[in-house]
């Protein structure tokens, strides 16, 4: 009885007073309202006329050109990097990866712009700008010739001895220069694009929930498209053109579609920023570390700080119902006699933004179940790309490049968003009875579990290439296709990873907008962004710590990633990816059990 009344206490008797000065400064605004470009709110003649899937798709054109991008040089930086710049493999690929894992690891502070200072829609038109002129930058270090090493007396046995004139120092930082200004545009994308899109439907309407699920699968659609159109027509580009022309293509499409989204503004719906949530975050930490002596049974205790009515000291934020979770964090919102009328935001924080940072932790261990499978993505680009410069590419008449071969996950992936609705949830809600055919963890967990299979089976697979080749007498000939063994052995492992990345970071996506708070959701979406830079950052260290263990110069024993794929033991590797693969399984299905959706748990509060 006594824990039952004390709940009943935290939970609903709030001191609510206008008086209290606010931690933004900015006044107090009712919801999470839309605003238009100017931060005045939406009548509800101009709402007809704005928002909706046509805004959405003006923003789908953003990400395309951005993702194609990405991918672009993902694939064939690492190419450019050994063919021109004449940098080691193994470094070129290291090199790469800590580009990929900085720009999306870095795309929190991107989240933290837009929802501290200048909104979404800034944002992206800052960052998408700054993209173009890295992007520029490296179509100009593979255009003018100063700006590389001198290619005249490099064939491709100089080239794998060592031999040919490395890049100055110089060139090198020119490249990592343009590199990294690529990477801190990209920062300012990411994490926006994805929620300025869900912006722009009516949450007050009855079908939200079905537009928001359609919504984010047309953009990891739009991801897609952009990624195949990198495997195929820029590598096609290069292939027939030169390097700066591909890199130039890449360009041009970020040009154009800047220009596209700039032309939809008129139509597009914006939420005010809300403040700084590192503030917010910073204030009740202290408020509740300097309360961390204080009772819940204390005299001096008058109840939880919350303001009255709809309002919210959050610009651009409804109000959030109190939780029980993380009881410590509550004593910042806990008001005492001695805090008077006006306290300092810095001793005294409302509810809602108590609860705002009791979410933002509940919320870490799904995207971190995450990196795993972005760990295994990251080494599919490069592993599976040196698995398949031992096979035939052959597919009749027609050799597909070797650096081609990725685009198999990316169409799997949008056959696979092409049937969602017509095959996945129609089968699937008859199982589970969800509306949608499965709740957004149901399919993160259905991910993970497919990633699995990929990478089983790619060791399964890789076990029997490398026996092929040292029977066949291709062990020394690593880079020599065997004519009898087919690359598109690869399709099973790069379908099952396509199939895998759909279900996982779209429900990812959904989630974390849903769940995450009205003013931070650039930053929860943000979180998929870190964890997918982690995992690039995982996959190099793994690396690292795989060679030194394994490999032995002195005995001349090399390691599981030799250069070599027919000496090194790829299939290893795959198998220890594959153990902890199911380790990381196990600890998402243990999170998601304890998770409880915010919609429900607010829905249990109201009904206390």
């Amino acid at each position: 009885n006594n824990n039952s009344q004390r709940r009943k206490r935290l939970g609903m008797y709030f001191l609510e007073s206008d008086d209290r000065r606010t931690a933004l400064g900015g006044g107090y605004t009712r919801g999470s309202t839309p605003v238009n470009i100017r931060g005045k709110p939406l009548s509800e003649p101009t709402m007809s006329r704005t928002g909706g899937w046509i805004a959405a798709f003006f923003i789908f054109g953003n990400e395309m050109a951005e993702r194609m991008a990405y991918f672009g040089l993902s694939v064939n930086m690492v190419a450019f990097m050994f063919y021109i710049m004449h940098r080691p493999f193994e470094s070129s690929a290291n090199a790469v990866n800590n580009f990929l894992g900085i720009s999306q690891a870095s795309s929190v502070l991107g989240g933290f712009i837009a929802d501290a200072y200048l909104g979404r829609y800034w944002t992206i038109a800052i960052f998408t700008t700054i993209y173009l002129m890295g992007l520029t930058g490296i179509t100009l270090s593979a255009t003018i010739t100063a700006l590389m090493p001198n290619q005249d007396i490099c064939d491709q046995s100089a080239l794998l001895m060592g031999n040919c004139e490395p890049a100055k120092q110089w060139q090198m930082l020119y490249l990592y220069a343009t590199l990294y200004v690529t990477g801190f545009g990209a920062a300012g994308i990411r994490p926006c694009v994805s929620s300025f899109g869900a912006d722009q439907f009516d949450e007050r309407s009855t079908d939200y929930k079905q537009h928001l699920d359609r919504f984010f699968n047309f953009f990891y659609m739009s991801v897609t498209v952009g990624a195949i159109v990198a495997f195929t027509a820029v590598v096609y580009i290069q292939m027939e053109h030169g390097w700066g022309s591909a890199f130039g293509s890449l360009a041009i499409a970020m040009g154009m579609s800047n220009l596209v989204f700039f032309l939809g503004t008129p139509l597009y719906r914006h939420r005010l920023p809300g403040g700084s949530p590192l503030t917010r975050v910073a204030q009740v930490i202290v408020a509740a570390f300097r309360k961390r002596k204080v009772s819940f049974q204390s005299s001096e205790y008058v109840g939880l700080y919350e303001l009255p009515g709809k309002r919210s000291a959050i610009k651009g934020s409804n109000k959030i119902a109190h939780t029980e979770d993380f009881r410590m964090l509550d004593k910042a919102a806990l008001q005492l006699k001695e805090d008077g009328a006006s306290p300092s935001p810095w001793r005294l924080c409302t509810v809602t933004q108590v609860e705002e940072v009791k979410i933002l932790v509940k919320l870490i261990p799904i995207p971190a179940c995450t990196i795993m499978l972005n760990l295994i993505l990251t080494e599919f680009l490069t592993l599976s790309v040196q698995q398949a410069y031992t096979l035939n590419t052959h597919m009749g008449h027609l050799k597909l490049p070797v650096t081609c071969m990725p685009v198999f996950p990316g169409l799997s992936i949008f056959l696979l968003l092409s049937m969602y609705y017509s095959v996945f949830v129609p089968i699937s809600r008859r199982i589970t009875g969800h509306p949608q055919g499965a709740s957004q963890l149901q399919r993160v967990g259905i991910g993970l579990l497919v990633s699995i299979l990929s990478v089983a089976w790619a060791g399964i697979f890789e076990r029997y290439r490398r026996y092929y080749a040292i029977q066949q007498g291709y062990e020394a000939s690593f880079l020599t296709p065997m004519p009898e063994l087919s690359a598109y052995w690869l399709l099973i492992q790069y379908c099952l990873i396509g199939i895998a990345e759909v279900f996982c970071i779209v429900g990812l996506l959904e989630f974390l907008y849903e769940e995450a708070p009205d003013a931070m959701r650039s930053i929860g979406s943000a979180y998929a962004a870190v964890a997918g830079g982690i995992g690039c950052f995982a996959a190099t260290i793994l690396n690292n710590i795989v060679k030194s263990l394994t490999g032995n110069a002195e005995k001349r024993r090399p390691s599981w990633l030799s250069q070599n794929i027919n000496t090194g033991r790829f299939d290893y590797f795959y198998w220890l990816l594959t153990v902890l693969s199911i380790i990381n399984f196990c600890v998402f299905l243990y999170a998601a059990q304890r998770y409880q959706y915010r919609a429900k748990q607010e829905g249990e509060i109201r009904d206390k």
